[in-house]
């Protein structure tokens, strides 16, 4: 059952909201425009908020659903967040799209909804508000992905979610890696900014 489950995890994960609508839209593949990404910001860029506004949900909820079923159905913290983990990595790394996905973010909040609600209004805050001063999406969702588990410890939860919270910041740092080098040189596009 815990295998089923596992592979549930993983394979909701893969579902790959913005690749879909992109290519309901254009007939297109949309990893071969703007960041490459399947992921929501690329397909806002792309396509604004009409398109990406439910590929955001359904990515929170790919993260959400598997956490929350799995707490209910299985009495066991640490399998919970191995299934949240499956999910992020199949957000990211999607077997039937060449392991080519999205960046994790709007996926992992929704891992961090559930499993400590308290810091991720305050991690949901940080994007937020370093995205209005900035502009910068990818700075927030670094810096947000950053905060969550520093504010798990801040909120004393359970050191594995803290663990959980720092595995997620480095899988989503490292999907962000062109995007860190475009910060650092200040060639990163701004909100707003229309992808080509």
């Amino acid at each position: 059952m815990k295998v089923l489950f596992l592979l549930f995890s993983y394979f909701l994960g893969t579902f790959p909201s913005g690749y879909i609508f992109f290519w309901i839209s254009d007939k297109k593949d949309i990893r071969n425009f703007g960041s490459g990404s399947t992921g929501a910001t690329n397909l806002f860029r792309l396509k604004g908020w009409r398109w990406a506004l439910p590929a955001i949900i359904i990515d929170i909820l790919k993260g959400a659903i598997p956490v929350y079923l799995a707490l209910r159905i299985f009495p066991d913290l640490k399998f919970s967040l191995f299934c949240a983990l499956l999910t992020v990595i199949g957000h990211c790394f999607p077997i039937y799209l060449s392991f080519r996905g999205g960046k994790g973010v709007a996926t992992s909040m929704g891992v961090f909804a559930v499993l400590a609600f308290k810091p991720f209004l305050l991690t949901l805050t940080v994007f937020l508000l370093v995205i209005v001063i900035s502009r910068y999406v990818s700075l927030g969702s670094l810096l947000a992905a950053l905060s969550f588990p520093v504010f798990t410890f801040i909120f004393n939860i359970e050191k594995e979610i803290i663990l959980l919270g720092f595995i997620l910041f480095l899988i989503i740092a490292v999907k962000h890696y062109e995007n860190i080098k475009r910060l650092i040189k200040r060639k990163e596009r701004k909100l707003g900014n229309k992808a080509k």
